[in-house]
C-alpha cells in the first residue's frame, strides 16, 4: 500500500506560521521566474445562484518534483447562511515521479496565509521602509491577515479601514489583537490619502481607490482582484505607477492590471517586473521615496505548493496527521 497523509485545519494551523509562509512564497516566486515551475491557466467556475465561485489552481514544481492542485471556493453568503467562512479550500500534493498523492490537506488557512505573505513580500520590495500608516480597503478575513502579516515586518502605527460592511467589528477585533496599532473606521478616501501602504482585499467589480487620492510615495497591494471583471483600483493610477505583477499573463487577464491594459492606458512595456524578478535581483524594487508602486497579485499555484510542502514535511517530522491507504500497489 502507498500512504497519503491527511491534515485538517487545526493540524495545519499547529504547523504553520506567517514567517514560514513568507519564506515559502518567496522561494516559489523565485522558482517561477527561474522557469522551473509549470502553471496551466486557472480554471474558474461560477455558481451565480449561490453567490459563489470555485477556482482550480494547479502547478508542477520541477525544483521540488511536486505537483499540486488547489480547489478553492469563494462563497460570499456562507457566514450568514451556513456559519462557514466565505473562503474554503482543499489542496492535494502529488509525487511528480509516480503520480501518488502524498498529502491531502485543508487549504483554507494556507490560502489565507500565502495571500497575506504575498502582500508582505510586495511591500518589502516596493513600499517605503518607514511606512507606518495603512489603508485597509476590505473587512474580511484576508483584510485581517494582511495587517497581521505586515505588522511582523513594518512598524505600523495606524490602520484606517473602509468596507461596505463590518467596519466597526473589524476595528474592535483587530484593536484587541494588535493593541500597539491604532485602528479606525473611515471613508476610503480618508484612508488612502493618509497611507503609505494601501491594501485592497475585496470582491469588488468596481473601483474603490481613485487616482486623485493616491499621494507620491504610496505603495498599493492589489490583492482582491483575481478574476475577469473584478476591479478595485482606478485604472488611471497605473499610468503614473511602477507596476509589478506576480504573473504578467495572469494579471493582464485576471488582476487589476486587466483594466488599464484593456483601456489602452498601458502596454506590456509599462509592466516593470514580476515580483520574482525583483527577489532574484534581476529588476529593481522601489528606487526613491516619491514613487507610486503597485503590486498586483492574482495568486499563483506555486505559492500553495511551496507552503503546503512545508506543512507536509513538518507534519512528517512531528508525526502529525492521519495516514490513509489510497493505492494497492499489487493491483
Amino acid at each position: 500500500m502507498m500512504n497519503t497523509l491527511l491534515l485538517n485545519l487545526n493540524e495545519v494551523q499547529s504547523l504553520l506560521t506567517i514567517e514560514d509562509t513568507v519564506e515559502a512564497v518567496k522561494a516559489g516566486y523565485m522558482a517561477f521566474n527561474r522557469g522551473v515551475v509549470q502553471m496551466p491557466p486557472v480554471v474558474s467556475l461560477m455558481a451565480h445562484k449561490f453567490n459563489g465561485e470555485m477556482d482550480f489552481k494547479m502547478g508542477y514544481s520541477e525544483q521540488e518534483d511536486i505537483i499540486g492542485i488547489k480547489m478553492a471556493g469563494g462563497y460570499w453568503d456562507n457566514p450568514k447562511k451556513y456559519n462557514l467562512p466565505s473562503g474554503l479550500a482543499m489542496i492535494c500534493l502529488f509525487d511528480a515521479a509516480n503520480g501518488v498523492p502524498i498529502c491531502i490537506l485543508d487549504g483554507t488557512l494556507i490560502t489565507g496565509y500565502r495571500t497575506a505573505a504575498a502582500g508582505t513580500i510586495g511591500a518589502l520590495c516596493l513600499a517605503r521602509k518607514d511606512a507606518e500608516n495603512i489603508a485597509m480597503i476590505g473587512t474580511g478575513m484576508q483584510a485581517r491577515l494582511q495587517v497581521m502579516a505586515l505588522s511582523k515586518y513594518f512598524n505600523i502605527k495606524n490602520v484606517r479601514v473602509y468596507g461596505i460592511e463590518g467596519q466597526e467589528k473589524y476595528v474592535e477585533e483587530m484593536q484587541s489583537q494588535h493593541p500597539d496599532i491604532h485602528f479606525s473606521a473611515t471613508s476610503a478616501q480618508e484612508a488612502v490619502e493618509n497611507a503609505e501602504i494601501v491594501i485592497t482585499a475585496t470582491a469588488s467589480h468596481n473601483a474603490l481607490v481613485y487616482d486623485q487620492w493616491v499621494k507620491p510615495g504610496t505603495h498599493i497591494n492589489a490583492i482582491g482582484c483575481d478574476m475577469e471583471g473584478k476591479q478595485e483600483l482606478d485604472p488611471s493610477i497605473f499610468m503614473r505607477a511602477k507596476i509589478v505583477n506576480d504573473s504578467r499573463m495572469e494579471c493582464k487577464k485576471r488582476g487589476d492590471t486587466q483594466h488599464p491594459f484593456k483601456a489602452g492606458h498601458i502596454t506590456d512595456d509599462n509592466i516593470h517586473a514580476e515580483i520574482g524578478e525583483i527577489l532574484l535581483g534581476q529588476k529593481c524594487g522601489r528606487e526613491n521615496e516619491n514613487e507610486i508602486t503597485i503590486f498586483d497579485a492574482t495568486g499563483l499555484s506555486v505559492q500553495d505548493i511551496n507552503t503546503s510542502l512545508f506543512v507536509y514535511r513538518k507534519a512528517i517530522k512531528n508525526n502529525v496527521g492521519k495516514n490513509i491507504e489510497v493505492f494497492d500497489v499489487n493491483i
